[in-house]
């Protein structure tokens, strides 16, 4: 087996990103429209915007992906990195992917300048949380959101 290797999203990688989006929509139990997914996708190639994307690869084979969007913040000068989607292939969790996803974006936010990195999970996502209880530290913060659309 090749080492695993994290690399930035290409205009050429949409057949590799697309079944690891739909996988984790289907981790989640939602279903994003099509026209979404599409505009994501061209937010991410675009450098315009503050969205970007990277692969999780092994033997030639994408196993994950990982989605972050910096944004300003009232309470530092730096922007904020918010780490919005991680999903690794189901058949290869715990071969440290999903850590090495993370700490792809903390490279980035680092580099970038970014003040913090900061990101969401289900309470009952409790396989992600023990990695997580191991590399950043939990804010205690709760949730509250209305849709508008």
């Amino acid at each position: 087996m090749s080492a695993l290797q994290i690399k930035p999203l290409t205009a050429g990688d949409h057949a590799n990103w697309l079944p690891l989006w739909l996988g984790y929509q289907a981790f989640y139990k939602t279903a994003i429209p099509a026209a979404t997914s599409e505009l994501t996708w061209q937010r991410f190639l675009d450098p315009g915007e503050p969205m970007f994307a990277a692969l999780a690869w092994q033997d030639g084979v994408a196993i994950g992906m990982v989605h972050w969007i910096f944004h300003r913040s009232c309470w530092t000068s730096g922007d904020y990195c918010y780490l919005q989607d991680l999903y690794v292939d189901e058949n290869v969790r715990g071969s440290g992917a999903g850590r090495a996803l993370i700490e792809h974006v903390y490279a980035a936010a680092k580099a970038a300048e970014a003040s913090r990195v900061h990101w969401l999970t289900r309470e009952d996502n409790t396989r992600a949380r023990l990695l997580y209880e191991r590399i950043a530290t939990h804010s205690g913060f709760t949730q509250y959101r209305q849709l508008l659309s």
